[in-house]
């Protein structure tokens, strides 16, 4: 009889733990959720992470806390994203300098895509090639032109060696065929004071760090990176369009969680964003800062890390751009 009790006993322990996480996902969120991103607080990432925040706050009913934690071109914070339990409570919003570190860095503590679980696509926006109004170059083959007839190389800003703005110049010198020098500069703000002071040729940045100069007649935009035009840009062509067929390059920015985040959390969380991201007072503000609303599937939104991955690999390799 003991016997029996105490294997009746166990059995009901077992199936007690057996039923503990489905009854943790059925119940969770218990408690507040953490967004980590890598950027600087302020910014268009820390600002549009505030902004998806907000809603999930709201549609899940527990506070979605963003945290800030930048440094070493935000692999600080994805490696800690990449650490924590899958369990819903510790989340990543991450940009497209997440792909580009997995193609620029030597080593890193994590894998890029193994190691976290793609939730949704936040938003999008192309990136901009501006010169001075009085340079020479109007247009992507003026730039070809000048690029192949000059003595010295164009010279193209970027924010540092390794970011996006860097590859997106080799990228087109490859695909063109021509020599641009990249000039890194602590930033957007000292790239654009030398670009107005015409000491350097061209710069490439996100929209939001350019409009007010380039409507002010300060700055000149020759292309947008995107498949199609920019709606804030609109009489700007595409690279695409200047004969570079297919050539489109977007940042991006979502919510990822570390790797074996629980399908049932996945599929709330992405459908609690997508229907944020559908409000229009919500897709207002977005494209307040520059970018548009751009959710989609969580397949999707590994697919998009994962091509950019790749994309950036093959061209550090072929371009024989140095890892950091």
């Amino acid at each position: 009889m003991a016997n029996l009790t105490r294997r009746t006993v166990l059995a009901g322990i077992s199936s007690f733990v057996a039923l503990r996480p489905d009854r943790a996902i059925a119940a969770w969120p218990e408690r507040n959720i953490t967004l980590l991103h890598g950027l600087a607080p302020g910014g268009g990432v820390d600002v549009t992470a505030r902004i998806v925040a907000e809603g999930l706050s709201r549609r899940l009913g527990r506070q979605v806390v963003v945290e800030s934690r930048p440094g070493a071109a935000t692999t600080l914070a994805a490696a800690q994203i990449a650490r924590a339990a899958p369990d819903g409570y510790t989340l990543g919003f991450v940009p497209i300098s997440h792909s580009v570190a997995g193609a620029t860095y030597k080593q890193l503590p994590y894998h890029p895509i193994n190691d976290f679980t793609f939730i949704g696509q936040a938003t999008d926006y192309p990136f901009v090639v501006v010169t001075h109004p009085e340079h020479a170059v109007k247009n992507i083959p003026d730039l070809i032109h000048a690029a192949r007839t000059r003595s010295a190389p164009l010279s193209c800003g970027t924010v540092g060696q390794g970011s996006v703005q860097h590859l997106l110049a080799a990228y087109l010198a490859q695909l063109a065929k021509v020599e641009i020098q990249t000039i890194p500069f602590r930033g957007g703000a000292p790239a654009i004071t030398e670009l107005l002071a015409k000491r350097i040729d061209l710069f490439i940045d996100p929209p939001i760090t350019l409009l007010e100069n380039i409507r002010a007649g300060r700055l000149r935009a020759i292309a947008v990176t995107g498949k199609t035009r920019y709606a804030g840009l609109p009489d700007v062509p595409t690279i695409a369009e200047a004969g570079f067929s297919g050539f489109s390059v977007m940042s991006w920015a979502g919510v990822a969680g570390p790797a074996k985040l629980p399908q049932e959390i996945v599929a709330r969380l992405n459908s609690e964003i997508r229907a944020h991201m559908a409000e229009p007072e919500v897709a207002q503000r977005i494209r307040a800062l520059g970018s548009e609303p751009a959710p989609g599937s969580p397949s999707d939104f590994r697919e998009i890390v994962s091509s950019d991955l790749q994309r950036w690999n093959t061209l550090v390799a072929e371009a024989k751009i140095e890892r950091i």
